[in-house]
């Protein structure tokens, strides 16, 4: 008997050596786990944050959207209402009134503090290190540490019809101009306004000094040898240096205007009549006392795209060039 052996020519099969393109996998899962490996200690320091962040902030701001689409007085069961409370904010003069008053304390709040306090840092600039300077910083700001209820205290107790301004006023003959500032129909946004623009001018001197500071002395050197004078100098050179910091004076102080609360609840409450109500306080009066929470819920979201619409365009103004 005898056996065959069958033979062939091909030779056993080795490993194939790896490519490129598996050492550029392996390098890039390397990579990524590196990465994990470096950020996972930074994600879980900022895990209880985040977490806060998203239950104190973002799942109210959820809820308060799935609100504004119901009709609900905050007890019994909410009945769906949906746009149906926001076409009642363009509709009806008493929730459309506080979005124009707010729109119009911008100019207070905002336009007049910014002027002031780039005013007043030029100034401030001019003195140097003077004992002089470091007064006036300090009393335009005091301000800003003192609470806006002590504020509104404050110049509730000023404004009042025997209050000091009333007293100047007729201590310098002007009796016929003294009026209850907070109470007439004509001077209460107004009055309110100045509240607000004294609140807010030495945040807006303060940022703007902080530009002012940051500013090569040469660049005013060279404009005075070109023949600038003090107007000259201050629009060419100081201007397009602090075109950041005003912005950011601008968009704080738009904020502050739209969303005012504390001020106007303290001095008038909204009055006399609805003459200085503002969203944030139609929202609290709406939700609290009238129990219309899902109107109320529409107005703050409403105030939230408001907020956006008007302070986007304000960043993208002033930002500088190079950002």
């Amino acid at each position: 008997m005898t056996t065959s052996w069958r033979t062939t020519d091909k030779a056993p099969s080795l490993p194939s050596a790896p490519g490129p393109s598996d050492d550029l996998r392996r390098r890039r899962r390397a990579d990524k786990v590196r990465r994990l490996r470096v950020g996972l200690p930074g994600l879980l320091l900022v895990a209880p944050a985040l977490a806060f962040y998203g239950v104190f902030v973002l799942r109210p701001l959820a809820a308060t959207v799935q609100y504004s689409f119901y009709d609900w007085n905050g007890i019994s069961t909410a009945t769906w209402a949906g746009v149906e409370n926001y076409v009642r904010l363009f509709t009806d003069p008493d929730l459309l009134g506080p979005i124009i008053n707010a729109l119009q304390l911008i100019i207070y709040f905002s336009f007049v503090p910014v002027i002031f306090g780039v005013v007043a840092a030029a100034i401030i600039r001019k003195m140097g290190a003077s004992r002089l300077a470091g007064i006036s910083r300090t009393v335009l700001f005091l301000p800003q540490v003192i609470p806006l209820v002590a504020a509104g205290i404050m110049w509730t107790w000023l404004l009042a019809s025997d209050g000091a301004v009333n007293q100047v006023m007729r201590v310098i003959g002007l009796d016929g101009l003294t009026r209850a500032w907070l109470g007439d129909f004509d001077t209460a946004l107004p009055a309110v306004g100045v509240i607000g623009a004294w609140v807010n001018v030495g945040l807006c001197m303060l940022l703007m000094l902080a530009g002012m500071t940051k500013v090569d002395p040469s660049l005013y050197e060279a404009a005075r040898l070109d023949g600038a004078g003090p107007i000259r100098e201050f629009v060419s050179v100081t201007l397009p240096a602090v075109r950041q910091e005003l912005g950011v004076a601008i968009i704080i102080t738009v904020i502050s205007a739209l969303r005012s609360f504390d001020i106007i609840f303290i001095s008038t409450q909204g009055g006399p009549g609805s003459s200085t109500m503002v969203p944030g306080l139609e929202i609290y009066y709406l939700a609290f006392f009238e129990r219309e929470i899902g109107q109320a819920s529409a107005l703050a979201v409403a105030l939230t795209v408001l907020v956006l619409i008007v302070v986007l365009p304000l960043n993208r103004l002033t930002r500088s060039d190079d950002s």
